[in-house]
Formats: C-alpha cells, sequence, structure tokens
C-alpha cells in the first residue's frame, strides 16, 4: 500500500531525555489518523520533526514514497504538510487575514495587496464553513474563532496533509463537534490527517486508526472501530484506567465561602459580565460551576481569587471579609488557586521547575532563613512532589518550566496547590490538556481533599468532570446563576440545556 506520509524509526533526543525512540508512524491518503499518548510521551515531537520544527537525531521520512529531508516548515509547506500547534502561533495584533498570508504575501509595486488574498480566504471561509471575520484583530476573538484561523492558513497554502495537535483542548462542546464536521469534510475530500489527543471519546467518533505511544517508544497502531476506549487507554498508560471513579458518601459541614450579589464588569466597554451571583460553598463539598465558555465563569473566578476588580457585592472566606483582600492574603488564608490559564496566572515559564514549585512558599520559614533561601529544602520539597504527583521532565527539579509538556506543567501547577495545606480549592479547567491517566489521578486528589473536609470550588466545560466530581452543580448563563442543582438529581442533557439558556432551574426564573 502508498502512504502519504511514512516516518520510519524516527529519533529524537533533549538534554536527560529520548523524546521519541525509534518510532514509526504511517498515514494514509484520506485517513484521519490519531496519534495517542500520555503527556510527554513524544506525540507533538514526532509531529514536529514531520512538520521541520525539529531535526531528527535518526531515522527517515517518506512523502508520497520519496524520501525527503525537511529542515524547516516552509519545507513541510512546499510538501503540502500543514500543522495546528496546541498553543497557536498568532501575531495578537495583526488581522485575521495578516495572520494568514503572513509570509506569503502578495505584492504589487512594492506594496502588499491584500484584496485578492481576502477573496480567497472568504471562499475558503464559506467552502468550509470556518465562520471568521478577516478584518477582526486576533487579539478580540474568542480561542475558537482562533483555531479557525489557524486552519484557514494551512489551508491558504494549500496544505492537504493536516497536522492536528490536542485542537479541542480550549474548544466548547459545540465547537468540538463543529471540528469533528470539518475534519470529516476534509478526509472526504482526500486530505489525510493526524489528529494528536489523548481524548478517546473523540478518537473513537473521527479516527479510523490509531498509533499509540508511551514514553517516546511506538506500542501498537489500531483499526478505531475494532478497539474498546479501555483497550486504548491501557495500552496509552500500561495500566488498566478507571473511568468513573467512585464517589463515596461525605459529611457536608459548616460553609467556607459565601459569595453575596456578586457583580464584575468589563473595564473597557463596562458591561456587566457578572451579575448578582450569589452562592455558597461547604466543608467537605465540592460545588461545580458549568457553563460554555465566556458566560461569566472566567470573571467570577477573577473576582473571587484577587485578579479582578469587584463592581460590587461581597466575598466572604470562614466568616471573614474577602472582598477586597490581596490575592497573597487570600493565598494566606488557605485558598489554592489552580488557574484556567497556566502560563498567565500558574507558572513563569523561565523559571526552574522547583521555583515553580515553592511559589506560594518560598518567604515561609521552612525555605528561607534572615531572607537566604534554604537550598536542600527547596530541593527535597521538588523531588517528593515531582514523584509524587508524576511530573515528567528532561531534567527534573531543575528543567525549565517552558520546555515541559504541557500536561506536566498543569501537574506541576496541581502538586503545589494541593500539596499546601487549604481550606478551600478553587479548581479551574484541572484537567484541561491531561490524559486519562491523570484525569484520574487529579480526580482522586481533588474527592480525597473533599474527604479530608475541605472544599472544592470546581470550574470545569468538561462535563464528565462535573458529573464525576459535584454533589452540587450550579450553571452560569450570560453571567447569572440559571440553576443550582444537586449532582444526582440532574444529568448532561438537562445540564446541557441550562447552559444553552433555554432552561432554567426553579427559583431562577428571569424576571
Amino acid at each position: 500500500m502508498d502512504y502519504v506520509i511514512e516516518m520510519v524509526d524516527i529519533t529524537k533526543k533533549f538534554p536527560g531525555v529520548i523524546a521519541n525512540d525509534k518510532v514509526n508512524f504511517k498515514l494514509k491518503k484520506g485517513e484521519i489518523h490519531a496519534l495517542l499518548g500520555e503527556n510527554g510521551a513524544g506525540k507533538s515531537t514526532l509531529m514536529s520533526v514531520l512538520f521541520g520544527l525539529y531535526q531528527p537525531d535518526g531515522g527517515k521520512i517518506k512523502v508520497y514514497g520519496e524520501e525527503v529531508k525537511i529542515n524547516n516548515p516552509n519545507d513541510a509547506n512546499e510538501l503540502n504538510i500543514g500543522m495546528v500547534h496546541q498553543h497557536f502561533k498568532l501575531v495578537h495584533n495583526f488581522t485575521v487575514a495578516e495572520n494568514i498570508v503572513l509570509g506569503m504575501e502578495d505584492t504589487k509595486n512594492g506594496f502588499i495587496s491584500m484584496k485578492d488574498s481576502i477573496k480567497k480566504i472568504n471562499d475558503l471561509s464559506k467552502k468550509y464553513g470556518l465562520k471568521v471575520e478577516a478584518n477582526s484583530i486576533i487579539e478580540d476573538i474568542s480561542v475558537g474563532m482562533q483555531q479557525r484561523v489557524e486552519i484557514l492558513k494551512m489551508l491558504y497554502r494549500d496544505a492537504d496533509i493536516l497536522i492536528f495537535d490536542e485542537p479541542t483542548a480550549v474548544l466548547t462542546p459545540q465547537e468540538i463537534e463543529e471540528l469533528m464536521d470539518i475534519m470529516r469534510q476534509f478526509a472526504k475530500e482526500g486530505k489525510s490527517i493526524v489528529l494528536i489527543t489523548h481524548k478517546l471519546r473523540e478518537i473513537k467518533a473521527v479516527a479510523e486508526r490509531c498509533t499509540v505511544l508511551r514514553k517516546g517508544k511506538y506500542i501498537d497502531t489500531v483499526e478505531v472501530k475494532d478497539t474498546s476506549m479501555e483497550e486504548m487507554a491501557e495500552m496509552m498508560v500500561g495500566r488498566k484506567v478507571l473511568f468513573d471513579i467512585e464517589k463515596q458518601e461525605n459529611e457536608i459541614n459548616d460553609t467556607i465561602l459565601t459569595v453575596e450579589k456578586l457583580n464584575v464588569r468589563d473595564l473597557i466597554n463596562n458591561k456587566l459580565l457578572v451579575k448578582d451571583v450569589s452562592f455558597e460553598v461547604k466543608e467537605g463539598e465540592i460545588l461545580a460551576v458549568a457553563g460554555i465558555e465566556g458566560n461569566g465563569q472566567t470573571q467570577l473566578v477573577e473576582a473571587i481569587t484577587g485578579l479582578r476588580k469587584i463592581d460590587s457585592g461581597k466575598v466572604w472566606f470562614k466568616d471573614k471579609d474577602i472582598t477586597h483582600a490581596p490575592v497573597r492574603e487570600k493565598t494566606l488564608q488557605g485558598i489554592a488557586h489552580i488557574p484556567e490559564d497556566r502560563h498567565k496566572y500558574g507558572l513563569v515559564l523561565d523559571f526552574t521547575l522547583e521555583e515553580n514549585l515553592i511559589l506560594q512558599d518560598y518567604f515561609k520559614p521552612q525555605f528561607q532563613n534572615y531572607g537566604f533561601l534554604n537550598f536542600p529544602e527547596i530541593h527535597k520539597h521538588a523531588e517528593e512532589l515531582i514523584e509524587n504527583y508524576d511530573i515528567r521532565s528532561g531534567k527534573g527539579r531543575l528543567t525549565l518550566t517552558r520546555s515541559i509538556s504541557g500536561g506536566n506543567q498543569q501537574k506541576a501547577i496541581i502538586a503545589r496547590e494541593l500539596s499546601r495545606d487549604n481550606s478551600l480549592v478553587i479548581a479551574v479547567q484541572p484537567t484541561r490538556g491531561l490524559d486519562v491517566g491523570a484525569i484520574e489521578y487529579i480526580r482522586k486528589s481533588l474527592l480525597q481533599k473533599r474527604k479530608e473536609n475541605k472544599a472544592v470550588l470546581l470550574l470545569s466545560l468538561e462535563l464528565d468532570d462535573v458529573m464525576n466530581l459535584a454533589d452540587r452543580i450550579v450553571v452560569m448563563y450570560e453571567g447569572e446563576i440559571v440553576a443550582n442543582v444537586m449532582a444526582e438529581d440532574t444529568n448532561e442533557n438537562k445540564l446541557g440545556l441550562y447552559m444553552a439558556g433555554s432552561k432554567r432551574g426553579d427559583g431562577y426564573e428571569k424576571n
């Protein structure tokens, strides 16, 4: 059989780690082929080699049967290979059209001419249902829209081998379904697609074959229709994985957090983003806030944690008014925060792993003495967390944080926050970008906090997280709470109706 891509015995080494160890991968014309593996298994590295971002230390690549050398992404584009990266490669203060044509601009008499380019962008956009406004500035559009721009960048360059790296990590359920339909349309037209993911449901929904990597090594390539999710998970992790974790009955005690008539405005256009929101979180309880992205959940958490100014209303923690308390004071009082944006609010990317693991505590007696850091204690603390939370990196505690995989960056934040002595854990998208093994571990860790009589405020777009973990669920729609229900009294369909704004819970009727 002829393959459009053959990667044979690909080896790629980084200091302290072999990211790809003699990996083989073959892609057929017109297929959607999933590349599955844990965080740090070498999936993105392998595809970055194919796209010319990295040079392999061994092995060979064939495109349409011909052996090729791909020195950089321009070479990949010449071979009609395109890639949508997990963290988008966009210039935020350029327009949509400027980002799409970047490096391939039409010029007339030395001036850039956008007229024909915009026509081609609009034609592609219409053909594939990728609705974008060509003149919008990137920083003004949603994450889902930015991903469409990345897809149009590939199509604009006439790519017919398309690599999607964790494309659904930042999308709503509706946007995921749209993306799956677009992929199916591409495959029907004869384009070949590599889908890098660790979401097994998506693989079952859209892929024909699946190649599994584990710790940099090739494990197997299987037919998706003949392989169960449980079998794929076991190949990926190397052991059986629990998809549904049993949640024990738990005693719910005193109220830890009270949010009272909270209002938060957008500072630019003065629009109310959080409207009159009130709820309580109690000891021994996991309260989940569900909702489609962009309905005020982000601003609600930023207001509670001190990252955003509150317009009106009160926040009480253990009967103390913390509405306008500084972030550090809230942290020291016993609030842990796993933020939504790990790069912006969770980590200092140019610090080492060990430095990031003490960001909340470096000034405490355990880690310093008369202003001098206690390095032996810092080393020991980092080693313990790296082992307990299975944080994988090339140089252990001395690894620069920006060089480890997104999933392992997330594990580092979770390790730092959950290992501290806290009464309340605010966890925003804690499983975003994690593989099934890590998701299982995070869920168990949050349930352990609940068992220890701690309170957990969980915000997640993943209804699996909400239904698996929550004792009680509040749903936000357009900045308001439209439902407050016990988890056992609802299901994903009912939650979906609340989230879409087509239904309201008892006591939440619109005036």
